[in-house]
């Protein structure tokens, strides 16, 4: 894997340019996280269920009590339900390996299931609400992500559920830190992550964490700066993320899916496609640690027509992986570089079974800072806005 050049200026967010995000003093004031043990023993109604529905993917988490208390057999069908499959319909699947067990939420102990589906089948979702009687023990649904306003009318005429709507940014910090307190393998770094044979994934304690910066890799890109328990700010963005590169993906190569894309990208060669410094300079340009191997400029090759023949869709999804990463990967280190941070938590779904970004980034991160920069990420992934989601309903009842 070449190293990766991270050092051009990157350009602003389309959605920080229209709608700068503001802020009183250092940051944003949150509420301490609650701890679960002395919350009201008032509880809402059974089924408790956080959903995040976000520009591509609606992640839902479902909460599972495994105690002695007896439910009515609407919900032991439900837990039937979810727990009897991995996957849903067409497009749904339960993350079977990242299942949490034995957890105390509101003070009934547990376990979490976590359930993805395209937000495109929405229809889907809400007919296996009406189908599983799920509205039928509540008149409201606690929800996060842009498509809790998108679609809450849709939410009221289909099955009757009115939407309670949780920030965004807020869900994601409570799910993170929930998380990672409840489940000992959640924070990881990749070691070598440039060598094949030496790689690895490593525990990472993260038990003491402030401060740091979370890159919320979605659709688009947000990244936070984390300073305590209950402070945080969002420092910058941009709109060129996950959602970039299925789109793109499917543009050049005819893929359909993330799934697909992904594949493609693991079997090509973004060096045919991608202009190197060695292209320009015949080989190294040492004055600024800039090796042959290090992209120059994106897709620069595919001007030439031969270079265009040349190259297949694995090439291309691989370049656009490549591209998108590097540009992730320029934007973090200068948020890390303004805020004097040096950790770097990498999340949201654009992680789920890459490791390609994954070790890009990695490697970016300490090669580009010489060490001062290391980059973490968290097993959970994409589900840290419906855990906090999932809280947030328990701290209102």
């Amino acid at each position: 894997m070449p190293p990766i050049a991270l050092g051009a200026r990157a350009a602003p967010s389309t959605a920080d340019v229209i709608k700068p995000f503001k802020f009183g003093g250092r940051g944003v004031r949150m509420s301490p996280l609650p701890e679960f043990s002395s919350i009201a023993a008032n509880s809402p109604p059974m089924p408790w269920f956080g959903i995040d529905i976000g520009g591509s993917l609606v992640k839902v988490v479902y909460f599972e009590p495994t105690d002695d208390s007896k439910e009515s057999q609407d919900h032991e069908n439900l837990k039937t339900f979810v727990k009897g499959r991995a996957a849903y319909c067409n497009s749904g699947t339960r993350d079977v390996h990242l299942q949490m067990d034995n957890v105390i939420v509101n003070k009934r102990r547990g376990s979490l299931h976590f359930i993805r589906f395209p937000t495109s089948e929405m229809k889907v979702f809400l007919r296996l609400v009406k189908n599983k009687q799920i509205a039928s023990v509540s008149s409201t649904v606690c929800a996060t992500g842009g498509g809790a306003f998108k679609f809450e009318e849709d939410f009221q005429k289909e099955v009757f559920l009115k939407i309670h709507k949780f920030d965004e940014m807020d869900s994601l910090i409570r799910g993170i830190q929930f998380v990672e307190k409840n489940y000992p393998r959640e924070c990881y770094y990749w070691s070598d992550p440039v060598d094949d044979l030496r790689c690895k994934k490593v525990p990472f304690d993260f038990s003491r964490p402030y401060p740091f910066l979370v890159v919320n890799i979605g659709s688009g890109v947000s990244i936070l700066a984390v300073y305590s328990e209950n402070e945080y700010k969002r420092v910058t963005g941009t709109s060129l993320g996950g959602g970039t590169f299925l789109g793109l993906c499917c543009l050049l190569t005819g893929c359909e899916t993330f799934e697909e894309a992904i594949s493609l990208a693991e079997v090509g060669d973004s060096t045919k496609v991608d202009k190197l410094v060695k292209d320009i300079y015949g080989g190294d340009y040492m004055r600024f640690n800039l090796r042959g191997n290090t992209v120059a400029s994106s897709f620069g090759n595919m001007y030439s027509k031969k270079r265009r023949e040349a190259s297949t869709k694995e090439d291309l999804a691989r370049a656009t992986l490549v591209t998108i990463t590097n540009n992730i990967g320029s934007i973090a280190r200068m948020a890390a570089l303004n805020e004097g941070i040096q950790r770097v938590v990498f999340v949201g779904n654009f992680l789920r079974n890459n490791t390609i970004s994954m070790k890009l980034l990695a490697y970016a991160m300490e090669f580009w800072s010489r060490g001062a920069l290391k980059a973490l990420f968290l097993e959970h992934e994409g589900y840290f806005g419906s855990v906090g989601c999932l809280l947030e309903m328990m701290r209102g009842s």
